[in-house]
């Protein structure tokens, strides 16, 4: 796992008759600020050289902070180090917990609407109101029918679906929360505890360290059933990542100055606005929860790092407490 705390870009540009050719990179370093530029300038010139000699490579890299490029870290504001675990901010704003060899998995439980609308249907009324509104020689009847229909039906079934979320949505955790235990029973040297999240659960090994690019953390991830981006990004960063804070949009966090839509390093000109709207993002957070623990599965082996991660990240999501979830 690599979190650095200094970050630069280069750019450079290659002018010949015959095309032009421009490279941007990052450089990342705990030294200082001018060491990461001199990683940049590094690995802008390497790029250079190897799309000029006919390599056919990415000229610029991608602006995702998470493992949008094979090499490239985690390019996240560092708020605080913890021994081997990280916390940072990740761009809308959320503290995230970082660690190479504790166990965290995410399983959402996903609901579907009773009643869902499906493109195609919608597609053959838009198209049954056009050719009515040419057989009966009216715009507004074809009209009527092309709009009227879907938007009636659509209406209805928001209505219908609001009033069943929060039944489908407690039949939801109760099965994943059911498959959770079922793997628990089936692997007893595991130790696991369960947390409710607001959009499922989330599992914290407890009894062993892990590798995130081991076979064993992968089968694991994926007989739990987690979300696969996550576990891909697991093994490309080296590390699991648990989100510590609430989601603003959860918390009705609504502020009149809007999160800039910029990632770390950020921009001058976005520092001020964002260090405001990041006070006021925090002096909410502690009317909320971001998990609530609700019980321990399997073997009682504690592991000395996964209990230190552990208690850092109970205090951060306020995981005891009986706060709304967000």
């Amino acid at each position: 796992m690599v979190i650095p705390h200094f970050w630069a870009e280069s750019r450079l540009q290659s002018k010949t008759p015959a095309k032009q050719v421009t490279v941007k990179r990052w450089g990342w370093s705990d030294i200082s600020q001018e060491d990461a530029q001199s990683v940049a300038d590094r690995r802008a010139q390497e790029a250079m050289e190897r799309i000029l000699s006919g390599e056919d490579i990415r000229r610029r890299e991608l602006k995702d902070a998470y493992g949008a490029e094979d090499g490239v870290p985690i390019r996240e504001e560092v708020i605080s180090r913890h021994e081997n675990a990280i916390v940072t901010r990740n761009s809308y704003g959320s503290l995230c917990l970082n660690t190479p060899n504790v166990f965290f998995a995410d399983v959402d439980a996903p609901w579907r609407g009773a009643w869902r609308i499906h493109p195609a249907g919608c597609l053959s009324v838009v198209i049954a109101g056009i050719v009515v509104g040419i057989w009966q020689r009216s715009p507004l009847l074809g009209c009527a029918i092309a709009i009227g229909i879907p938007w009636l039906w659509s209406l209805v079934n928001n209505s219908v679906n609001r009033m069943r979320r929060p039944t489908a949505e407690a039949l939801a955790k109760q099965e994943n929360l059911a498959a959770i235990r079922s793997f628990a029973a089936s692997h007893p040297e595991w130790h696991l505890r369960v947390y409710e999240t607001p959009a499922g659960f989330r599992l914290l090994a407890m009894h062993a360290a892990f590798d995130p690019t081991g076979e064993a953390a992968k089968a694991a991830l994926n007989d739990l059933n987690s979300d696969k981006r996550f576990a891909t990004l697991c093994a490309l960063q080296a590390c699991f990542r648990a989100r510590v804070s609430p989601k603003y949009w959860r918390m009705g966090y609504k502020p009149k100055e809007l999160l800039p839509k910029s990632k770390w390093p950020f921009p001058p000109e976005h520092v001020q606005r964002r260090e405001r709207w990041v006070a006021g993002y925090q002096a909410i957070v502690p009317k909320f929860a971001s998990c609530r623990f609700i019980e321990r599965l399997g073997s009682p082996i504690v592991h000395p790092d996964a209990e230190s991660v552990r208690a850092l990240h109970d205090q951060l999501c306020r995981a005891d407490s009986s706060l709304p979830l967000a």
